[in-house]
Formats: C-alpha cells, structure tokens, sequence
C-alpha cells in the first residue's frame, strides 16, 4: 500500500486520525458488513503492576481521564483527515478506503458511546476494568488508541508519583522532568504527577494551566557565568538574592558544597535578613545527599536559618528518597542534629525517573470487546490463549472494592451486571484465571462494597457530577487519591516486593467464563 504526499503537514497529528491504521481497516469492513452500528462494549484494563527493577508497584493511580474526555468530546474528522485517507492506495493502486465509508467517517464523532470510568486518582488494580466504553461497534474500536495513547502513560506516571510522595514521608515533591520528557508527553507527566502527589513542577506552561504556580530558581550555568566574568559564586548568590529577595533559594554545589556553596549562601542569607527579608534556602544537586543535607543543616543551624528549607535533587526516586531519609535517620545524631528535624526541612526535586518512569516505562494496559448485542441482549465475548492470565473476563461487569470493620481495601471484585455485593453474607471468590485459587471472606470479615465505576460521557457531553469542571479539579482528584492510598495495607504500600493485592471474580462470573470457554471447545 501507498500514500502520496498530501502536503497536509502536522494539520493531522493529535486529531482522530492519530490512531494505529488497521482502527481504519476495521471501521471500514464493519460499515460494508453492516455492524458499524452494532452495540458493543469494550473494557480498559492492564495486567500487571509496573517493576521497576529494583522494586515493584503493589497499586497504580488512575489519571489522564479529564484530558480524554475533552479529547473526545471534540474529536471528529477534518478536511484534512478526509484527504489523507483518499489518497491512500492499495497494492493494485485502487483507493483503499471507498467513498461511501468516506461518507460515514466524515460525519463520525463520538457522541453515541458512553464511557463509564474508575474516577481519576483511584487506586486500580490488574485485570480490573478502568475505563468502559459502550455504544456502536466501529466508533468503540476507532476510540480504542486514542484512549490507550492518553490514560496508560499517565497512570503510570502518577503511580510513579504516589511512591515518590509516599518515600518522601509527607515533604514536598517538586516534579523536575521536562528536559528529559518525551516531548509533548511533557505536559502529560506533569499533569500525572499532580494526581499523583506532586507539589509542583518546573513545567511553566502545565503548572499554570492546572492552577499550580511553577517551581524554580537557578542553573549551574549561573554561577559559570559569574565566575567565567571573575566575579566568583558569592557575586552570583547577591545578584539573585538582590533580584529574589523574599524567594532566594540558592544552588550551592557548582565550586564546593561545603567549604564555598553553603557558606557563600549564609552570607548572602545574613544581607537578606539584615534588610528584613527571609531567605527560603539552599539546593543540593550532586554528591552524597543525606550526607550532605545534614552538614548543610548544621552549618545553617549555627547561623541561626534553622527553617531555611534543603531541596534535593539528582537522580532521584522513590527508592533513593527512602534511602536518603533512612540514612539521615541514622546519621544526623552524629552531628548533633534530630534527625526529624533535618527531614522535615527536605524538599525533594524529581526529574527524570519520574518523568519517564525509570525502570518501567510503560503500562500494559489493553483495550478489549467483551459483550456484543444480538437481539436486543448482550452477548458475552471471550478470548481464549495459552497464557491464562490473558482469557478475558467476559460480558457485561460491575467493579467493587471491599473493605473491612477498618475502612481498609481488602479486595477488588469483578460480579456479573446484574449481581450486588451486599454486607451481611459470606461472599465466595475465585482467582480471575487459576482454578485452584479460591477463598471466602466470612460475613464478619467485610463491611461494605463501594461500586467503582462511573458515567463519565453521554450523548456527546460529561455528565459526572460537577461536569468537565469537576472532572479536572487536581486538588479533589489528590484527595481522591490519598484516601485510597491510606485505605491500602502496608505491605500492599511497601516499596520493595509488595504484598500482592486481591483481585477477585465471583463464582457466577467465573462459571459464566468456564461456560464459555467449554463452548470454544
């Protein structure tokens, strides 16, 4: 197959047409079979926790929902879109796509679908279904790379961001990555990392457009620019203390961190507090950080800038900021220093490995049909395969979470559309794919079941509670997410081979998914 060039430049990318091709090829035989029209459900969901290596993730954060959904509410075909397609050939050099499908793609938007969805910031779980998209069959499957593109990489990015702000033990996170993004992917992992726990970001642009103002203060290049006139690290510390002198925090560690950064920035902070101002603090970019961070404080404490905050930066993650305050931990008595006290002036900085998920860069989260309607009823769809992980958990479904006397999340199960979970009653599961993994949690063991899912878009429109207004609120969504975080055990929590979670099906969708399977033969 080939396309001439179009000369339509970048008027298509990020538009409908921004899907994998055979979305198209599909459409189009879905229109001449004439199931275009057909009612179908798709499920979102992805099958394993990011490992990072060196450690692993036991939850992820659901996130990107509010940009998709504005996404998709506005998306339809452009002249552009149209043009493209039409001069696609075939092998034989026919046009590929007809005018007749040409046609319906041109009046096509995404109006007919609802999408039901696990509310942004909620924890989420393997082979529980975030996102349900239901409605015609070839606008469902044209949906499909366009929400994978824009919800996987933001929950993986704000699960990233969930274990850096719970490593950090409460201090601020300021999300440092826009140099080594991946380009316009930039703004997502900001954006992600707010749901997510972040504080701030360096990322000007996306701060403001999420009504978070921008974190910054100066380069190393700075300072080399001070010192390459003569003027030395001391002059460059006055010039930014005399232009930011109620916001001076000062990059000490471009000469010598200890014996010129942190006592150039003193001096500098005294002038400060002699014109009435109060210096915010000092950042460390390199080196052995707690080591560091506790000196820098004792040298700061004796001249008496015992609140003068320690950004850290470098490298840094959820395992090296455990690492860091474990070793402050041990260490700050040493110097005579309360070890509490040296963390709760930390601020920590994290770029790239927040940014790009270092160690995991992406989720595996899948699209797949699980019910089609024949006759007016849903007919449930399966796929079988060797792995049994992969055998889809069929038809029309509804997601609980279960929790204890506590208020704590002991299992996410997966029941048929028409079962309710309801306290009171011994409620047998079953693995989602292992016949011999099964349990019953006793009456007196659960206390209630909250019903994940919910409708996000119909006819064309947001129609969660409080609109496309609510649906972007950062601050709801973090809430939303610390109350589920907090709602996890803390071995599901731990950093490093976490407990594994459970995820569970209910007898009547299991023998609803062994029918089917008996029936593939």
């Amino acid at each position: 197959m080939s396309v001439p060039h179009t000369g339509t430049g970048d008027r298509l990318l990020g538009g409908i047409l921004s899907t994998d091709f055979y979305q198209l090829t599909m459409a189009q035989l879905y229109f001449r079979a004439g199931l275009a029209d057909r009612p179908a459900r798709f499920e979102h969901f992805f099958r394993s926790y990011p490992d990072y290596g060196r450690h692993q993730a036991g939850y992820c954060v659901a996130a990107g929902m509010a940009p998709f959904a504005k996404w998709m509410t506005d998306a339809h075909p452009t002249d552009a879109d149209l043009e493209a397609l039409r001069g696609h050939r075939s092998s034989t050099g026919q046009a590929l796509f007809g005018d007749d499908f040409l046609g319906w793609f041109a009046d096509l938007d995404f109006s007919a679908l609802t999408l039901h969805a696990v509310p942004e910031g909620r924890v989420v779980h393997p082979n529980t279904p975030i996102t349900v998209v239901e409605g015609p069959l070839a606008a469902a499957q044209l949906l499909e790379t366009p929400l994978l593109n824009r919800l996987n990489f933001p929950t993986l990015i704000a699960t990233k961001a969930a274990r850096v702000s719970e490593s950090a033990l409460g201090r601020p996170v300021l999300e440092f990555g826009m140099r080594r993004a991946a380009e316009a992917g930039a703004d997502a992992a900001t954006r992600a990392a707010l749901v997510g726990g972040a504080t701030s970001t360096s990322n000007t642009a996306a701060g403001y457009t999420w009504g978070v103002d921008p974190s910054g203060t100066h380069a190393h290049s700075m300072i080399q620019a001070y010192l390459a006139l003569g003027e030395g690290e001391r002059a460059a510390f006055q010039a930014y203390a005399d232009t930011y002198p109620d916001d001076c925090l000062l990059l000490v560690d471009t000469v010598d961190t200890l014996g010129s950064g942190v006592p150039n920035a003193i001096a500098v902070f005294e002038g400060l507090r002699r014109r009435g101002h109060r210096p915010v603090g000092i950042r460390l970019d390199s080196g052995d950080l707690a080591y560091l961070a506790i000196q820098a404080a004792r040298q700061l404490n004796q001249a008496g800038f015992d609140e003068a905050t320690i950004v850290l930066s470098s490298q840094l993650d959820e395992l090296t900021i455990w690492q860091i305050t474990h070793q402050i931990q041990e260490e700050a008595s040493h110097a005579g220093l309360d070890a509490q006290a040296v963390i709760n002036r930390l601020v920590f900085g994290v770029g790239s490995r927040l940014a790009t998920s270092d160690g995991s860069p992406s989720l595996d989260g899948v699209y797949k049909l699980v019910a089609l309607k024949r006759d007016g009823a849903w007919q449930p769809a399966i796929k079988r395969s060797d792995t049994p992980e992969k055998v889809l958990n069929p038809g029309t479904k509804r997601l609980w979470r279960v929790t204890d006397q506590q208020g704590m999340a002991t299992a996410d199960v997966l029941s048929t559309a028409d079962e309710a979970l309801l306290p009171g009653a011994a409620m047998a599961l079953h693995h989602h794919s292992r016949a011999d993994v099964s349990r019953v949690i006793r009456a007196e063991e659960w206390a209630g079941a909250d019903e994940l899912l919910q409708r996000v878009i119909a006819d064309g429109e947001v129609v969660s509670d409080g609109g496309m207004e609510a649906l972007n609120d950062l601050g709801v969504i973090s809430e939303r997410r610390r109350a589920d975080v907090a709602a996890l055990g803390p071995g599901v929590r731990r950093l490093v081979n976490p407990h594994t979670y459970h995820v569970s099906i209910t007898e009547s969708l299991w023998d609803l998914k062994q029918e089917l399977l008996a029936k593939l033969g």
